[in-house]
């Protein structure tokens, strides 16, 4: 039976939790995840562990931070005052805003706390800092 080697074009099935059991994703009530192993297209953890299973197979595997979304960055949470905001934005706690970088690229913010003339914006991955459990099936290998 072949295992899932660099390369290789998979698709897996898979539930994501966090170490007291909350589920953050899962593709059971969906298509499964289709990725090629060893290409840099998923976290390091996830493709490593699937790397050597077979068709069929399923792991838990528990993936530390630093292989998941690296350590949660202080220098990526900021302040900026309500008029940086888009016009008429009501901001709240939770809201997500997308920022262009100089270099272009786009970059998610989370607000994490409303001043009377400022908001806190959190610019970490949300899943940054958690050890996160994956639960993972191969379901074809290519």
């Amino acid at each position: 039976m072949s295992k899932a080697t660099k390369g290789n074009n998979v698709k897996v099935h898979y539930t994501g939790k966090l170490t007291d059991d909350t589920v953050f994703d899962s593709s059971r009530e969906r298509e499964p995840l289709e990725f090629t192993v060893g290409a840099g297209q998923m976290i390091k953890g996830f493709d490593e562990a699937v790397e050597g299973m077979a068709v069929g197979e399923s792991k838990n595997v528990t993936i530390p931070s630093a292989e998941a979304y690296g350590p949660k960055k202080d220098e990526a949470i900021v302040t900026v005052s309500k008029t940086q905001l888009p016009e008429g934005l009501k901001p709240e706690v939770g809201m997500q805003l997308e920022a262009s970088q100089p270099d272009g690229r786009k970059q998610m913010l989370s607000i994490v706390e409303v001043k009377d003339e400022d908001v806190v914006l959190d610019g970490n991955h949300p899943l940054a800092g958690k050890d996160l459990v994956f639960d993972i099936e191969v379901m074809e290998i290519k």
